[in-house]
């Protein structure tokens, strides 16, 4: 038997500022950047959007000191942010705010990023969280890659958290996707059949100038250019604490379990990815509204019952990474709602008690801010 991975974690979120009157974006004004980085140091960072603030969690053992971790960070950035008149939100796009009145961070990176991606790069006015989970071995990151793209689409079903752009209702529970998916080299990764396989495919862009490192590739679900880790990407900012650890625990349990089938000389069956994108849509499209298909048993199932199932396959490894309590909470998202469903039932409870359009998008703002305080 090989050495089990460490499977451990790192989380990273990113935030918006907004003014906890009026739920209008605010600028991170640079005495806050200051104040952050002397508490947390290299944990926070800005975005791409003066509007955005992002951060990264040490790496953890175990999903409750990743939580801890993640509290803290959320913490003392509501705290410094008050001290500005601010309040952070975690969600994936802001109700109402417009992208057109948004500046950019002035840094290197991004100012290369602008003038690559030119209007596309304007309207990135979204926030995205990532888990990282430890995998030493090369070859076993890139086998579990192929293996978990079958779970993205669940995991952006539980997060979404995106159904306004502008002011307007999508129709979408992650607008967030489409947005991002105007860039190259994003959505579902491709298929590799070796670790060598998918160095000489980067390499060709890297070669060419055309990006440069594997960190400008910005699949769902990658290897990380920077630490021996699977990267998963697909998930919209979660507003509360409770629900990011969810994912969190959700993630690395499942790669743990595909991990423990590969040991037993099993394997996950591998779907094209015609048809996890399929499922994909589903899920930036319907949120928890609709099922998935279930491609081996051929019809489309409630995410109750997906979720129990899932909670099923993993149960071992949950009891293992002790993180059971952790991913149990899926059957409260699944039976809640996420947060876009949360957001609509905020803003419509708002306007049949008369509000006006602006002022129930600044009630959905204020139920966000209340949101990310909890479990503090």
């Amino acid at each position: 038997m090989n050495p089990e991975p460490a499977f451990s974690l790192g989380i990273e979120e990113e935030y918006l500022l907004v003014d906890p009157e009026t739920g209008a974006l605010g600028d991170a004004p640079e005495a806050l950047m200051t104040a952050c980085k002397a508490e947390l140091g290299d944990q926070v960072s800005p975005e791409f959007l003066r509007c955005q603030i992002e951060v990264g969690t040490p790496v953890s053992a175990n999903i409750t000191e990743a939580r801890a971790h993640l509290a803290r960070l959320r913490a003392t950035i509501s705290r410094q942010a008050a001290e500005f008149g601010l309040a952070p939100i975690s969600v994936a796009c802001h109700p109402s705010a417009d992208w057109r009145d948004q500046d950019r961070t002035d840094k290197d990176r991004y100012e290369r990023l602008s003038q690559e991606m030119r209007g596309m790069a304007r309207r990135m006015l979204i926030c995205g969280m990532h888990v990282h989970v430890g995998i030493d071995a090369p070859a076993l990151r890139i086998d579990l890659t192929n293996q978990f793209r079958y779970f993205l689409p669940h995991l952006l079903a539980l997060s979404a958290s995106s159904p306004f752009w502008q002011g307007d209702d999508t129709g979408l529970a992650s607008y967030r996707t489409t947005v991002f998916a105007g860039y190259p080299r994003t959505g579902l990764p491709p298929e590799f059949s070796e670790w060598s396989a998918y160095e000489r495919a980067t390499e060709v862009l890297v070669a060419q100038g055309i990006i440069e490192d594997n960190s400008e590739i910005w699949w769902d679900l990658r290897p990380s250019a920077r630490f021996p880790t699977l990267e998963t990407r697909i998930c919209d900012a979660c507003p509360r604490l409770a629900d990011t650890i969810t994912m969190a625990a959700l993630i690395q349990a499942s790669l743990r379990m595909l991990w423990r089938l590969s040991e037993r000389n099993m394997r996950w069956r591998q779907y094209d990815n015609f048809l996890i994108g399929e499922n994909r849509w589903r899920a930036l499209r319907h949120g928890l509204d609709k099922g998935l298909i279930d491609f081996g048993a051929g019809r489309i199932k409630p995410h109750e019952e997906l979720a129990e199932e899932w909670l099923a396959l993993i149960a071992e490894d949950a009891d293992r990474l002790g993180s059971q309590p952790n991913i149990a909470r899926v059957r409260e998202i699944v039976a809640q709602g996420n947060s876009a469903s949360r957001q609509r039932a905020v803003f419509a409870a708002a306007a049949s008690a008369g509000a006006s359009r602006d002022e129930a998008h600044r009630a959905v703002v204020q139920r966000l801010i209340e949101e990310f305080r909890e479990g503090l």
